[in-house]
């Protein structure tokens, strides 16, 4: 299992999220704010196996890209979002009560 985290342009962000849910991609999005672009941006997490990563990125920039067309609008930056992607294979649910 991996961890896509994408920063990505707030311009996108909506549509992202309904194109990605469609398309039955489950996400978490962040709230987030701060430097890393130095401007809006929103912050999503997707779970995902090793072997859908290149699929997700395929459908991210896809989906960039056919939004600033729909839009009229060509990206301003060299960049429509940065995504980093991690391991999980050590991960463990937290527990809330110990007994």
């Amino acid at each position: 299992m991996k961890l896509l985290v994408c920063i990505i342009d707030n311009f996108y962000a909506d549509e992202i999220e309904l194109k990605l849910k469609k398309k039955g991609y489950r996400m978490t999005e962040l709230a987030s704010s701060g430097g890393f672009w130095r401007k809006g941006n929103t912050t999503f997490l997707f779970g995902v196996e090793e072997e859908d990563v290149q699929q997700l990125k395929g459908v991210l920039k896809a989906t960039c890209l056919d939004y600033e067309k729909r839009k009229r609008r060509k990206s301003q930056q060299a960049h429509r979002y940065t995504s980093f992607l991690l391991d999980v294979k050590d991960s463990a649910p937290f527990l809330g009560l110990q007994t």
